[in-house]
């Protein structure tokens, strides 16, 4: 069987962007068990509530649903247990001292295949208030604005 290449994106947590704001982000393993790799290659994945916190030096993922394998017996996997986070101990040590000292959170933003490993792209991230939820939005809506009437502009419309 051939090795897989490149990115298969499984799930992605589309509102961390807006609630928080992205300070750094790393590319982290995960450990799993044979049940959840399979059905995670079924795309059976949500990290709506999902977290990760710093125990003992190590990061968790936490939260993190990965539905049931169909064809699972016994072996199979609880949905919502604690999964280790891979990382080089230099990674792990810098994240420790941030989250400390400053109040960041660590927030899984993706998941996917990358050369056909499980891999989560884990952000350092600062909640937003929601001031600045709006002033995103409204700086979005604006820009979505000028690209429009540069868009008509190129057209031949000049309204």
């Amino acid at each position: 069987m051939p090795k897989e290449r490149g990115n298969k994106v499984i799930a992605s947590n589309r509102k961390a962007r807006h609630d928080y704001a992205i300070m750094d982000t790393y590319e982290c393993g995960v450990v799993l068990m044979g049940t959840e790799v399979k059905s995670l290659r079924a795309g059976r994945a949500s990290l709506v509530d999902a977290f990760a916190t710093v125990d003992d030096g190590e990061i968790w993922l936490r939260g993190l649903h990965i539905a049931e394998y169909e064809m699972g017996t016994w072996t199979n996997h609880e949905p919502r247990r604690n999964r280790k986070l891979l990382l080089h101990k230099g990674e792990i040590l810098k994240l420790i001292g941030k989250t400390k000292e400053s109040g960041l959170s660590l927030v899984p933003l993706s998941m996917y295949f990358k050369d056909g490993k499980v891999k989560v792209e884990l952000a350092l991230a600062k909640g937003k208030k929601a001031y600045d939820k709006r002033q995103d939005l409204a700086k979005r809506d604006a820009q979505r604005e000028v690209s429009r009437a540069v868009g008509r502009w190129n057209k031949g419309r000049r309204d």
